[in-house]
């Protein structure tokens, strides 16, 4: 049998154009749902497990610098206690910020995704701080050495800014149950609960209002690594 006798060999015919169509939609839509996905996994994340917050100012250098960004555990206080010393995340409101209205899911969602991408600080209301006092403590500034007092005994503090004394007002506080009496490490650049002594609340943070406790820088490269209450 010659070449030429040899019978043609057949081909799968070319796909006609409703079908790449169809394809090319069912690729759309497999890439659509696999975004959707992401974007409802990161919402249910940031909404009742972890949420990165971008540092927006000095208020707890060295400790937290400008433009790092953090994750905040929010379910660090449903296993455990705040503890003093602890660096947490609160929502302002009713005291260290009043009258503003309280941002929707949708908004605190837009924010926290703004700050993990480092593109926006989560919100008009929050703040990071570390806590001095829980609720039935006095804290008390300063004693005869310049120290901060918690129920009559000094506080080491290796977390404040180089430079900076313990507090360059004086105060003598009682902080009801329920409450926290939080402080910026960069004493002379924070505006925290000293500043608020005056507005309802004493400038005490309802435990409630706390979103979580920051575990660990994890932006920039440089400088990534857990934060300790003992240290910050």
């Amino acid at each position: 049998m010659t070449d030429s006798d040899a019978a043609p060999q057949e081909r799968d015919p070319s796909p006609s154009p409703p079908e790449v169509d169809e394809r090319r939609s069912r690729s759309w839509r497999l890439w659509g749902a696999c975004f959707l996905a992401l974007v409802v996994g990161f919402a249910l994340t940031s909404a009742f497990v972890m949420q990165a917050f971008l540092i927006p100012s000095g208020s707890m250098e060295n400790t937290l610098r400008v433009g790092d960004r953090v994750v905040v555990n929010k379910l660090a206080y449903r296993f455990g206690d705040i503890g003093r010393g602890d660096i947490v995340v609160f929502d302002g409101t009713g005291s260290f910020v009043h009258g503003t209205s309280e941002p929707g899911p949708v908004v605190r969602t837009a924010r926290s995704v703004g700050a993990y991408l480092g593109l926006a600080s989560s919100g008009d209301t929050d703040y990071i701080k570390r806590v001095i006092g829980i609720g039935g403590d006095r804290v008390v500034c300063c004693d005869d050495d310049g120290w901060i007092t918690v129920n009559g005994d000094p506080v080491p503090e290796p977390y404040l800014h180089p430079g900076d004394e313990p507090s360059g007002v004086s105060f003598d506080v009682e902080v009801p149950a329920g409450r926290l009496w939080v402080l910026g490490d960069h004493r002379s650049d924070s505006s925290d609960s000293r500043d608020h002594l005056g507005s309802p609340g004493g400038g005490m943070v309802p435990e409630e209002r706390v979103i979580g406790r920051a575990e660990a820088v994890v932006w920039p490269p440089a400088r990534t690594g857990g934060l300790r209450p003992a240290d910050g």
